[in-house]
């Protein structure tokens, strides 16, 4: 098994994906707040490029009721029922609901990864089972780091080197390409202090600022979900781990995870 992270999404347009799978990571806060919507009991997620496509798609849906969720420099889009927050993914919210998904950079990693044999999503919350799934896949993987408008993410690259650690131990004979050994020394370095990203990454930062504080609890905690949401044909849906809503979904206002003991 090779495993490969693209560190920003300036390589995604040269990635050759068929045949292989893989995982987006956007840790603040795309892919954190899908896997808590999936553990709150979403029905599913759907990917879109910009506010007015989620529109368009909101109408092309009905009769049945879609939430539009989304962000733009990190505030809620104007008019959208949720922002971009974990927070704001509970099972009153979202529980049995489909949501049409845009944001400045998670979104687009999203739709790349689309393009794979096999795609899920990963975030620090769900790095273990992230790890289960990559290796259960049997395919060569790649994992696409949403960035930071284009640039590099601290956050997404921890994420991918601890996942990047896991399947080393996991799979026999995995080997890492020189990003993967980059990411993964990233990961052994931040992993036991997860908190210091809330320092040393710009994003965590620019979010602190504007009382964003709640969202960095909340997405950086290591495996407090065990739901691994796979992409399948352009949406987003509940993969293994998730949970039936509203028996047992996660309470990610309170950093509550519906795992015993998974909160580290």
């Amino acid at each position: 098994m090779h495993v490969h992270v693209a560190l920003t999404p300036g390589e995604f347009p040269d990635l050759v994906l068929g045949g292989r799978a893989a995982l987006v990571v956007d840790v603040l806060r795309a892919t954190s707040m899908v896997v808590a919507a999936f553990d709150a009991g979403c029905a599913r997620v759907i990917p879109v490029e910009g506010a007015a496509e989620a529109r368009e798609r909101s109408r092309t849906l009905l009769p049945e009721v879609v939430l539009m969720a989304g962000e733009r420099g990190g505030d809620r889009i104007e008019g959208f029922d949720l922002g971009n927050s974990p927070l704001d993914c509970t099972p009153e919210s979202v529980g049995g609901r489909s949501v049409l998904l845009t944001t400045t950079n998670g979104t687009a990693a999203m739709l790349k990864a689309s393009e794979a044999d096999a795609a899920a999503v990963a975030a620090l919350t769900n790095v273990a089972a992230a790890v289960r799934w990559a290796v259960s896949t049997g395919r060569d993987l790649t994992m696409l780091c949403a960035g930071d408008r284009g640039g590099f993410s601290l956050e997404d690259a921890v994420c991918a080197g601890l996942l990047a650690e896991g399947i080393g131990r996991a799979a026999t004979g995995a080997t890492l390409s020189d990003a993967a050994q980059a990411a993964r020394c990233l990961g052994i370095l931040y992993g036991r202090h997860l908190d210091r990203l809330r320092r040393d990454s710009g994003w965590a930062r620019h979010l602190e600022a504007r009382s964003r504080g709640a969202d960095l609890d909340c997405c950086l905690r290591l495996d407090a979900s065990a739901v691994v949401p796979v992409l399948v044909n352009g949406e987003i849906t509940a993969g293994l781990g998730a949970l039936t809503w509203p028996a047992g979904a996660a309470d990610t206002r309170l950093g509550r995870s519906a795992i015993p003991g998974a909160n580290r």
